[in-house]
Order: C-alpha cells, then structure tokens, then sequence
C-alpha cells in the first residue's frame, strides 16, 4: 500500500481517530507531527474542551494504510499527555460538522436557496445585497450533498470546521 492510503485496488481508507490528552502546551504539535512524520496530510482535525477543565480531545481524519495508521496509534499511546486513544472508524459513532458557505445571491435565486436552507435545516447566518451566507451542521455526508446542491447558485467561500465524533453506547 501506498503512503498516500491506497490499497492494492486504489481505494483510499479514512480512519477516524479521537485523542484524548492533558490540556497542555504543544501536544497538538506532538500529535500532528506523529501523521507528517509518516507523509499523511490530516484531512480534518478539532480540537475541544471535555467536562474535565484539564483534558482536550482531539478528532483526527486522516487517509492512511492501515499498518502505517496502527504505528501511528501506537506511538500515540506512548506520548506522556496522551490519556487515551481510541479509532472510531469501524464503530457505531454521531459525527457532526459545521459549514458556513457565502453564496451570489442575487434576488431571483433566493428563494430557492432558502428551500435548500429549509431541507437541510441550515441557518441564514447573514445577508447583504449581493450574498447570502448560510450555515449548516450534521454529518459529513449530509453537508456533502448540501454543498453540492448549492454549488449551481455560486460559492463565494466555504469554511468546514473539523469533524467531531462521539461513541454511541
């Protein structure tokens, strides 16, 4: 398998790894430097506050082989601010983005944006003249189709924010 994750047959495997950690100065360098090491490019990453004042977990994606992303898990779990990891690739998880999309919005359009906006339970976060920005959550694969939708109306900008994921019990 190649450093870029594809197996023999060119798919391209996305793992999905939380971190839990001390809330400490440089252990986002740490961890991330752990990916860069091995030539995989973090495709998502987010970083937030637990119940715990002093502990931060982070959720990584990253596309990887697995033996590679094994070592790299490994190595995590030696890293003294490191209180656990766990992959939530092949488990039962809720997974959550946002996305904050500014559109060209010109009048003849809108409603049909504000359609979108209502399937996808999306917001209006702002509005002027010529845009219309929206923000949207969910999974990954429902804010998938909703940029694809909107795609047609003219993406000034778009801005993801790093998946989270969460154990179901």
């Amino acid at each position: 398998m190649a450093a870029n994750g594809r197996n023999e047959n060119g798919s391209i495997h996305q793992y999905i790894i939380s971190v839990k950690v001390e809330n400490r100065f440089g252990v986002l360098a740490r961890v991330a430097g752990l990916f860069s090491a091995r030539g995989y490019n973090i495709d998502s990453l987010a970083v937030s506050a637990t119940e715990d004042d002093g502990i931060s977990v982070m959720t990584i994606v990253v596309k990887g082989d697995d033996r590679v992303i094994e070592q790299v898990k490994k190595q995590l779990n030696k890293l003294i601010d490191v209180i656990k990891v766990t992959d939530h690739t092949e488990s039962a998880t809720v997974q959550q983005e946002t996305v904050l999309v500014k559109l060209n919005a010109i009048p003849k359009n809108r409603a049909e944006i504000y359609q979108l906006c209502e399937f996808f339970s999306a917001d209006i976060a702002g509005i002027s003249p010529k845009t219309i920005t929206l923000s949207a959550k969910g999974d990954p694969d429902k804010l998938d189709n909703f940029i694809e939708l909107i795609k047609p109306y003219g993406i000034r900008e778009l801005m993801r924010t790093g998946r989270i994921s969460m154990l179901k019990e």
